[in-house]
């Protein structure tokens, strides 16, 4: 038997996409080395739920916040001895070191995500991350802040990265056409995707909307389109009117995936000057697109943005150095195309789903068959 333990798996964010990859190949594992599999999400309704991605589908079942709930579920599956529990959020690590006061021979293996480990957790959190028999990192940085904020042994850190979505691959096949929302700008258009969060001011979309009034000095039709949902959009409107940009500042919500595609198709460019990625889905998402990218010189971002091949690295609050990458894109479209023609070829190299699934499967080999 396997275990899968998430914090959240139907609902947006990076850090659920990632769960919902993890929690299909750990499925698809299990159903072929006929096992059995049981996936606990914290924070989903309690009830069956069916997932589908791609053309495949799992079951999970949701403990609506209750985790005492979550705990004693988890707690009864580990009396069944699985081979492997699977943490998909350090938080959850706990838990894992838990069951295996029930399941001693069990192996747990624990995700790390990005800037919830570039600081030091909380001691009953550092420690089970550090007696979890892997540690599972989507780019180096953040392993390395593994090991120097965490305390975990370099050993027990493993970097595999995330992937391209295949819900989003369905829609480059054309197999679904995709159409654009119906608020999207005409013109130039600047595209920026990510929840409006207060906790995630970090992602600098505020430094993308103060970075507006020195390009619309060259470029009179561009605009920004800020796709994503939040509490934090009063914050950022604000700024747009302070700024004098307003009409030129676009917030599309409620926007479905085939959409999302069509939106990342029609922009010019996608920035995302953030500083604290660990990882970085829309990169990809925009790169597989075709898209140049600009991303924060932080974090897991260099590690999928090459700086002057795919794209431009740019320091987090530098309106100054933002506006001059964009401007440059802007004016040199064979550039921009070059390098978006560059990044689609790295994702399809390096970040397409099977790739992915196919590191995870032999990590799940190599921790089950020991």
């Amino acid at each position: 038997m396997l275990i899968g333990l998430f914090p959240e798996l139907d609902a947006p964010g990076g850090i659920q996409r990632a769960g919902r990859h993890l929690a299909l190949v750990l499925a698809e594992y299990a159903a072929s080395k006929q096992m059995e599999y049981r996936l606990l999400s914290l924070n989903d309704t309690q009830e069956l739920h069916r997932m589908r991605l791609g053309d495949k589908e799992y079951v999970f079942t949701g403990a609506a916040r209750g985790k005492a709930r979550l705990l004693t579920t988890a707690m009864r599956a580990a009396s069944r001895q699985p081979k492997l529990a699977l943490a998909a959020h350090p938080n959850l690590a706990p838990i894992t070191r838990a069951m295996k006061l029930i399941a001693p021979r069990m192996k747990n293996l624990v995700c790390s995500h990005g800037i919830e480990v570039w600081e030091p957790l909380s001691p009953v959190r550092r420690q089970a991350l550090g007696r979890a028999t892997l540690v599972l990192a989507p780019s180096r940085a953040t392993a390395e802040f593994v090991v120097s904020m965490q305390g975990v042994r370099p050993e027990r850190v493993r970097v595999l990265p995330w992937a391209l979505d295949p819900d989003f691959d369905t829609t480059l096949s054309g197999q679904f056409p995709a159409t654009l929302p119906l608020d999207f700008p005409r013109g130039r258009v600047i595209l920026t995707v990510g929840r409006w969060l207060k906790t995630e001011r970090y992602k600098g979309m505020d430094t993308l909307i103060k970075a507006l009034p020195r390009l619309l000095l060259h470029w009179p039709d561009l605009q920004l389109a800020l796709v994503g949902s939040g509490d934090d959009r009063e914050w950022l409107v604000n700024i747009a009117r302070d700024s004098g940009v307003e009409l030129h500042t676009h917030f599309l919500t409620d926007v479905t995936y085939r959409e999302l595609s069509a939106c990342y198709a029609a922009a010019e460019v996608f920035a995302l000057p953030s500083r604290g990625e660990g990882f970085g889905f829309v990169y990809l998402e925009a790169m597989a697109r075709a898209k140049p990218v600009v991303g924060g010189a932080h974090g897991g971002a260099p590690e999928v943005i090459e700086d002057g091949k795919t794209g431009y690295l740019v320091q987090h609050g530098d309106v100054a150095q933002l506006a001059s990458s964009i401007d440059t894109l802007l004016a040199n479209p064979e550039l921009a195309k070059q390098m978006g023609a560059r990044g689609r070829e790295r994702v399809e190299k390096e970040y397409r789903f099977n790739t992915f699934a196919k590191g995870f499967k032999k990590i799940l080999r190599e921790l089950c068959e020991s």
